[in-house]
């Protein structure tokens, strides 16, 4: 047994509503606090002092100076698995290159691809553990992490192993997704449905056999993957077991329907998201995910989460982080700009990077401080939490714990 603090503030998230919009008055803080940590289990939250007097001979951990203590961060949508970069393509854009004249002189995803298969498993794995300790330091414990990049048999296995082997090397829980249905790769032979179709019977088999992903996601877009043959293959890797989770409403409205009626976890990104499909949504446990690095990356409006989180919607937020709409990976920083447009409050933003973000992975047992949930939290230097997000990520994580032990 382990008794961490003093704290100046503790911020647990207790208690707060799975779903819709919340006020920060419904944030409980306890003030000059301390964390009891059993094995990797938070055993109880309360004031330090009184926890240190009701419990002798356990070991303190002393913090020094005024810190603040938040659930850890979980970043449940990235594509941190990849070769080569896209700088290229952002400075195109920016000079107002549409995304079919990137495509057309050699970048877009078809690049990230092409440079993900000539990448070795072991230029993967160490770029991808490079990444995984910078979200770390960030204070983000648990990462999903997507494949997508190879669009193959032989890659998508490539990417998968090697995101199950960096799961040996790191503290942090990795979450692997099987994204090969980004969009249809173009050596392939055959219509969208037939690729579809070859994923179905030829790779899932193979990514549950080695035991390497048990979510699968699709881009449904105009460019990628229209919204009847994504809902056919959905149900189909449904039946072979999988969860789902959608790429829906990044550019066009319509797919977020086929999100919820597939049972899907999450439908994510939703920039193009229209009224009744925010109610449809608000109506459904499919989590909504806002991804602002993407709307950051790529000049286009934000998630409407304001709107979600009124309908009474459950609202995440992720960073998105991949090669080309969204390289910036820090979630405080887009978590932070997010809430400016969007007039999200503190207690929505914090609800929708931790327990909000882990339920759209299927996780429960973290993101709030308190009995028994996964001892995972960070601190940050600062006499008040609210520094955190006003900051906009530049107030850095002082200390990262992961399973009760400083990382």
């Amino acid at each position: 047994m382990k008794l961490i603090g003093p704290f100046r503030q503790v911020v647990t998230l207790a208690d707060l509503p799975l779903r819709g919009k919340l006020s920060d008055e419904q944030l409980e803080i306890i003030v000059d606090g301390g964390i009891l940590v059993h094995n990797d289990r938070i055993q109880q939250i309360g004031n330090y002092e009184v926890l240190k007097s009701e419990h002798q001979n356990i070991e303190i951990e002393t913090i020094e100076g005024e810190q603040i203590v938040l659930p850890a961060f979980v970043d449940s949508h990235t594509h941190i698995c990849f070769g080569g970069n896209r700088a290229n393509d952002f400075a195109m854009r920016n000079a107002g290159k549409t995304y079919l004249e990137i495509a057309e002189s050699g970048g877009g995803i078809w690049s990230s691809v092409q440079h993900t298969r000539e990448a070795s498993e072991e230029e993967l794995l160490k770029t991808l553990l490079e990444r995984i300790d910078f979200l770390i330091s960030l204070g983000i414990t648990t990462i999903e992490v997507k494949s997508g990049y190879g669009l193959d048999l032989e890659n998508e296995l490539k990417m998968l192993r090697m995101i199950k082997k960096a799961q040996q090397h790191t503290k942090a829980a990795l979450v692997p997704t099987c994204l090969s249905a980004h969009l249809k790769p173009r050596d392939f032979d055959g219509s969208n449905e037939d690729y579809l179709q070859y994923i179905i019977s030829e790779i899932l088999p193979k990514v549950k056999e080695e035991n390497l992903a048990d979510r699968v996601d699709i881009f449904i877009e105009k460019s990628a993957f229209q919204p009847e043959e994504s809902k056919n293959f959905l149900l189909k890797a449904k039946a072979l077991g999988f969860r789902l989770t959608v790429h829906a409403d990044q550019f066009t409205p319509g797919s977020s329907r086929i999100a919820v009626e597939a049972g899907a976890q999450s439908a994510d990104h939703l920039e193009a998201t229209i009224d009744e499909d925010i109610a449809f949504l608000a109506q459904s446990d499919t989590v909504a995910t806002a991804l602002p690095g993407a709307s950051l990356g790529l000049g286009e409006k934000f998630t409407p989460a304001r709107k979600l989180l009124d309908a009474g919607a459950i609202v995440a937020i992720a960073s998105d982080w991949n090669p080309g709409s969204a390289p910036m990976g820090n979630l405080i920083t887009q978590a932070s700009v997010l809430a400016t447009f969007e007039k999200l409050t503190t207690a929505e933003v914090l609800a929708g990077i931790t327990f909000r973000s882990a339920f759209a992975l299927g996780l429960e047992d973290r993101g709030r401080l308190e009995k028994n949930m996964k001892a995972d939290f960070v601190t940050f230097k600062t006499d008040n939490f609210q520094n955190v997000l006003y900051n906009q990520g530049s107030l850095k994580a002082e200390n990262v714990y992961i399973n009760g032990e400083k990382y």
